[in-house]
């Protein structure tokens, strides 16, 4: 059944991990049979000892099990020594991670000192991007391919004598220039950015070998890291899998963002480490990344999903699925949200942004919300007479007589519902919109395979994904909906969705659903904030000011402002961004617009208002409405 054209996991309706092979790092192995690895990083200036050995401490405190650490150039990988002894002494064993840009030098030092290296393909070599355009099979490709090998090969030998393990870790905005002449800034380029390291590793005998392909984009993130993993099984590659989100963001944004692009991933049992990239203090990303994995996990064993053709499925490059309108559902309108108030107390039905339908009880039909107006209402057919009110439409189940009735309908159904009955009700009758439910453990599964099959048949009826969760904590709640429903979304399933937490105050229900929507890029209804978790690169107070850009422009409906504390992967990260705010140097920023630099080493004290200005003069702004 598996359509091996697009086969990157062991399947698509069962939860089953990816076998990689085991990777050592110090005392803990990464990939193989070994749990799902949770990891951070450091904020702090790598050479005060102090400041960054506690903040490990920390890290390592509340779960964390690995972490990695600023390292510029060769002062701070020689410090890497002292914080590791630091560590050591107060009883933290802990494997250390150097994260190291620009400077091949300083990976060979870390290397000696601590059990694992990053590096990124990006900027190993050849240094700095110039944004030139460099011809394919030109000599000046050909010598850029040669001095990754000069460069890199030396380093393999250096880890190998150490037995120091390598993270060869991809950003979608640091891309080589050779690598952006041939592919753009691309999932293809990113992947074939990591592959040319790996099979010069490959060539040098060099397994011990840990990957990272990552965005800030969820949609590039997850299509990049499925085709990197079937690229490698392609050329017989079973290396394990690091995920994250950059630049997520804080708050609830950032946990909505992180549970969508890794919680696809790890869904679909791809995945052998974590970080959850916040900013906020690092140790606060530890218990998400926590929840996130356990949730995951618990799919194991669970009831069988019934195996469908997925010949219509999509998942290394969006695709929507093609349905028909049915009032201002499916077809090309907005992804909608439904909220069921049935169990809401009057008191809590306020929404900062309003639904497009909600589902009631008959004796909520009546309330007025000033924020509802407008609002389509549903009740269940029982309770439904259209001549009480326009806008009312009734709501049935799929073992009810929903094809006898006249006019417009929604019905309830799963995917075991979806049997030959079913579907010839529904080829006969197109005014329905579907509400699809889910009890399996592995609802993503389940409801693909409902969408799959779906497409098998040629019905093009609007379906409105549901989720139900009792959880207390609003936390809880959004990373588990975030991670079920943000896959299916991504993947260009689903016209709507509608999620039940029957703990949690309505209002906060409906902003998650617009939340999952806004992460999974199928709908902005905020501005969207990219922002960077911070580190010892990072000059400015990085997590202050995202608070204060985020209160001044907050409002700006649909924007997108980056917020980066270097210059690394500034340009290329904010990509997507409409305006970005990235640290210059010490006290200094610049203001892009476009990824175009607009103002240079502005100093820092005068920067969010002089962001404001800028956005003032392209016409972007609008006041805030009180």
């Amino acid at each position: 059944m598996q359509n091996k054209q697009y086969h990157y996991c062991n399947s698509y309706f069962q939860y089953l991990r990816n076998k990689t092979v085991p990777v050592k790092a110090g005392n803990i192995t990464i990939g193989g049979d070994s749990p799902i690895r949770i990891q951070s990083m450091t904020t702090t200036n790598t050479l005060n000892t102090e400041e960054t050995s506690e903040q490990a401490k920390r890290i390592a405190d509340a779960g964390g099990e690995l972490v990695r650490i600023t390292t510029q150039g060769r002062r701070e990988a020689l410090n890497l020594k002292n914080i590791k002894e630091v560590l050591l002494a107060a009883g933290y064993d802990i494997p250390l991670v150097a994260d190291v840009h620009f400077n091949p030098s300083a990976a060979e030092t870390a290397a000696e000192l601590i059990e694992k290296v990053r590096i990124n393909p990006g900027n190993f070599t050849g240094g700095a991007k110039k944004f030139r355009q460099i011809e394919t099979g030109s000599a000046e490709d050909k010598a850029g391919m040669q001095m990754i090998k000069e460069k890199l090969v030396p380093f393999l030998h250096h880890c190998k004598k150490h037995n120091t393990a390598i993270r060869i870790g991809v950003n979608h905005g640091s891309l080589s220039d050779r690598i952006m002449s041939k592919y753009g800034d691309t999932p293809e380029g990113m992947v074939e950015s990591c592959m040319e390291y790996l099979r010069i590793c490959q060539e040098e005998n060099f397994e011990n070998i840990v990957l990272s392909i990552k965005a800030s984009n969820t949609r590039v993130m997850v299509h990049a890291v499925r085709l990197l993993v079937q690229r490698m099984q392609n050329e017989h590659m079973y290396f394990p899998l690091h995920l994250g989100v950059t630049e997520a963001g804080s708050g609830e944004d950032g946990r909505l963002k992180s549970a969508v692009g890794i919680g696809a991933l790890l869904i679909d049992g791809i995945g052998d480490t974590i970080r959850v990239s916040l900013t906020e203090p690092p140790e606060n990303e530890i218990p998400v990344a926590q929840k996130l994995v356990s949730y995951v996990v618990q799919k194991t064993g669970h009831e069988p999903v019934r195996e469908t053709n997925p010949q219509h499925y999509s998942p290394l490059s969006y695709v929507k699925r093609v349905s028909e309108p049915v009032l201002h559902i499916g077809g090309e309108n907005p992804v909608a949200v439904v909220a069921d108030i049935r169990n809401a107390d009057g008191r809590e039905i306020n929404f900062s942004e309003p639904p497009e339908l909600i589902i009631c009880k008959p004796a909520q039909l009546n309330l007025q919300h000033k924020n509802l107006a407008g609002t389509l209402q549903l009740v269940e057919h029982k309770y439904y007479n259209k001549e009480k009110k326009n806008g009312v439409f009734p709501l049935f189940r799929s073992h009810d007589d929903w094809h006898l009735f006249h006019g417009i309908a929604f019905v309830e159904i799963t995917y075991p519902e979806l049997t030959e009955r079913n579907i010839k009700r529904l080829r006969e009758k197109k005014d329905v919109i579907l509400i699809l439910k889910s009890g399996n453990a592995n609802s993503t599964a389940e409801q693909r395979a409902f969408f799959m099959t779906m497409q098998n048949t040629g019905l093009k009826h609007p379906v409105i994904i549901h989720g139900h969760y009792d959880d207390k904590r609003p936390e809880d709640f959004q990373i588990k909906a975030a991670a079920d429903k943000g896959a299916l979304f991504l993947d260009g399933y689903g016209d709507g969705i509608c999620l039940s937490a029957p703990f949690i105050r309505i209002g906060d229900v409906v902003d998650t659903s617009f939340g999952i929507l806004q992460a999974s890029r199928v709908r902005f209804s905020k501005t969207e904030f990219i922002s960077c978790p911070g580190c010892g690169r990072t000059l400015f107070d990085l997590q202050k000011t995202t608070e204060r850009i985020r209160k001044e422009t907050g409002h700006l409906k649909g924007l997108k402002i980056a917020v980066m504390g270097c210059i690394v992967n500034g340009i290329g990260e904010m990509a997507d961004a409409d305006y970005g705010y990235v640290g210059a140097g010490p006290g200094k920023i610049s203001l892009f617009r476009n990824r175009q630099l607009i103002k240079r080493n502005v100093p820092e004290e005068k920067a969010v208002e002089t962001l404001i200005d800028l956005i003032k003069s392209f016409g972007d702004w609008n006041e805030p409405v009180e």
